[in-house]
C-alpha cells in the first residue's frame, strides 16, 4: 500500500484491526496470532509492545483489552503446520486466521513486521508497529499471553523442558533438555530446530 493510500485511511477514519504473532523464534509449540479493534478512545499508559512489558502487566492487560475490545481473535498454527508451510507462511496465516474469525470486519488492516500476504481487507505493514499503533500493541499482548498460557500447560506434561519458564524458546536450558532427552511431540521438526542443538556447545 502507498503513503497516500495510508494517509487516507487515516483521512477517512476506518475501522482498524492490529494484528501481530507470538512465537516465531521458538523451537516447540504454536506460533498464535491476535487481531484487536479498539474502540477510537481506549487507551491506558501500560499499553505498548507487548515485549517492553513485564509479564505482570501483560496478564494485567489481557482481560481489560479484551473486555474494551471492539472485537479481537486469537488464532493458533501448531508445529505440525509451521513444518508443512514454515515459520513465515505459518505467522502471515494466524494472523489472516485471527482476522477471519473477529465478529466486526475491520475496513483496514494495520500488521506489525514487514511480510504478509494480501487478504480481503486492505492492509499495511510497520516494522515495530506494535511501539506505534495501539491496536497492534493490543495484539501483541494477547498473542504473547495467549501463546504463553499455552506452553503453560503444556509444561505439567513436559517439564524437563522448562516451557513454563522459557515458553518454547531456544535457551540453552531448553536445548540441553533436547540433548537428553530427545524431542516432544510439540518440537518444531526443522532445520532451525536442529542447527540450534548442533551448536548449543557454542553458548555456554
Amino acid at each position: 500500500m502507498e503513503a497516500s493510500q495510508l494517509a487516507a485511511y487515516f483521512k477517512k477514519k476506518q475501522l482498524e484491526a492490529g494484528c501481530d504473532e507470538a512465537g516465531r523464534g521458538c523451537l516447540a509449540g504454536p506460533v498464535v496470532a491476535a487481531a484487536v479493534i479498539l474502540p477510537p478512545e481506549f487507551s491506558h499508559p501500560w499499553l505498548n509492545d507487548s515485549k517492553m512489558l513485564t509479564e505482570k502487566k501483560r496478564e494485567a492487560l489481557r482481560p481489560i483489552i479484551e473486555k474494551e475490545a471492539i472485537a479481537w481473535a486469537v488464532a493458533y498454527i501448531d508445529h505440525a503446520q509451521i513444518d508443512e508451510i514454515n515459520i513465515l507462511n505459518a505467522s502471515i496465516l494466524a494472523m489472516h486466521e485471527a482476522v477471519n474469525q473477529l465478529h466486526t470486519q475491520p475496513e483496514f488492516l494495520l500488521i506489525d513486521g514487514n511480510r504478509f500476504k494480501p487478504h480481503a481487507v486492505p492492509h499495511m505493514c510497520f516494522v515495530k508497529g506494535d511501539s506505534r499503533f495501539r491496536s497492534i500493541a493490543a495484539a501483541s499482548i494477547l498473542a504473547k499471553t495467549h501463546r504463553d498460557a499455552y506452553m503453560d500447560a503444556l509444561h505439567t506434561d513436559f517439564p524437563h523442558y522448562n516451557w513454563q519458564q522459557n515458553k518454547g524458546y531456544p535457551t540453552i536450558q531448553h536445548r540441553k533438555a533436547i540433548e537428553t532427552v530427545g524431542f516432544s511431540p510439540f518440537h518444531r521438526m526443522t532445520f532451525t530446530v536442529k542447527s540450534v542443538i548442533q551448536t548449543s556447545l557454542e553458548f555456554e
